[in-house]
């Protein structure tokens, strides 16, 4: 029952918009002050490293963070700054809303598992009611353009799949 009221009703699709507007305000403004600045992943890379208890608790991302993310951490320092400020957009505008807040639910995770508390909790608590109402959550937003846009070019890439594939 509350699964259908996220999903479809017209009230749920105006709160989920005040949530995702706020939510992607602060992914927006965290990723704005990265791209703009000279923001630097390592020095955070080197601090999980460092955490013993990320050691401890999470072995196999202490080793991902350890030999791949922090040799690379140039690549990171993009792909962290970029993907706030694209997932903050997308939330913001109502844009491919569900991909924007898994990538968001995932970055807070990765947070977490270095270590970091902060908002991230709070924030995966609100992408949850995001990500369950799919559509919905983006009705006043983009996605309701966007969305029928895309699945009829799936669908017409599905037919020219299907036609070609049948025998003649």
């Amino acid at each position: 029952m509350f699964m259908n009221f996220l999903r479809n009703n017209v009230y749920a699709a105006g709160a989920l918009t005040l949530l995702r507007i706020y939510l992607g305000w602060s992914w927006m403004t965290a990723g704005w002050g990265k791209v703009t600045g000279d923001f630097s992943a390592a020095g955070y890379l080197n601090g999980v490293v460092a955490n013993e208890t990320v050691m401890n608790t999470y072995p196999t991302y202490h080793a991902f963070i350890e030999n791949f993310a922090l040799p690379n951490a140039g690549v990171f320092s993009f792909m962290v700054a970029w993907g706030e400020l694209l997932v903050g957009l997308g939330l913001i505008v109502g844009v491919l809303t569900t991909a924007a807040a898994f990538f968001g639910i995932m970055m807070n995770f990765a947070f977490m598992f270095a270590g970091t508390v902060s908002t991230n909790p709070w924030m995966i608590l609100l992408t949850i009611f995001i990500l369950a109402a799919g559509y919905n959550a983006g009705k006043f937003g983009g996605d309701r353009w966007v969305i029928p846009y895309l699945n009829l070019q799936f669908k017409k890439i599905i037919k020219g799949k299907t036609t070609a594939e049948s025998p003649a």
